[in-house]
């Protein structure tokens, strides 16, 4: 009977992330068919992968950065919209782009003289112009969710980590599960 529990679980840990992968996968393929009201399945979702490729094309062209720098202003001079706008274009930069943000893992001790830390990210290495010189930012990512939390903290209890940033964030976000 216990060897066939550890079968069980075993079963378990293969099939649970497996299933809930190709399940989300399979509502992102039918949310984008429906929106589009292709009646062949994957349609839709090719069709956004080719439409934002497109996209990312013109806005790379010489001819049409004049237009994208134009939309980009006026987004971000808009009350309220430039709040949302310039948030979710920050995002997405800190992840893709040439302002990656997220790629200075380090190891944070919370209490100077306690051996409790944290991973996280420098974000912002120079605060003067908040008048704190001797700080830097550091954005902690919340494991399990996309949210996360700055904090400004003294140079001194901030140390570098060696290490991928990629695996990094993979560490921090599955709760310190995920290992290489």
């Amino acid at each position: 009977m216990k060897k066939l529990t550890e079968y069980f679980f075993k079963g378990l840990l293969f099939l649970v992330p497996l299933v809930a992968t190709v399940y989300v996968v399979y509502l992102v393929f039918i949310k984008i068919d429906r929106l589009f009201s292709f009646s062949i399945p994957g349609v839709g979702f090719v069709v956004t992968i080719l439409t934002i490729t497109g996209v990312g094309f013109i806005a790379s062209n010489f001819l049409t950065k004049g237009v994208v720098l134009l939309v980009d202003r006026t987004f971000a001079r808009l009350p309220f919209i430039k709040m949302i706008y310039t948030s979710i274009k920050d995002l997405i930069g800190a992840f893709v782009g040439d302002k990656k943000s997220f790629n200075k893992p380090v190891l944070v001790t919370i209490i100077p003289g306690n051996k409790i830390q944290v991973i996280g990210f420098v974000t912002r290495e120079s605060l003067h112009s908040f008048g704190l010189s001797d700080s830097v930012a550091v954005y902690l990512p919340q494991s399990y969710n996309f949210a996360g939390n700055l904090l400004i903290v003294p140079k001194e209890q901030v140390a570098p980590l060696s290490a991928d940033s990629g695996d990094v964030m993979a560490f921090i976000v599955s709760g310190g599960v995920t290992a290489n």
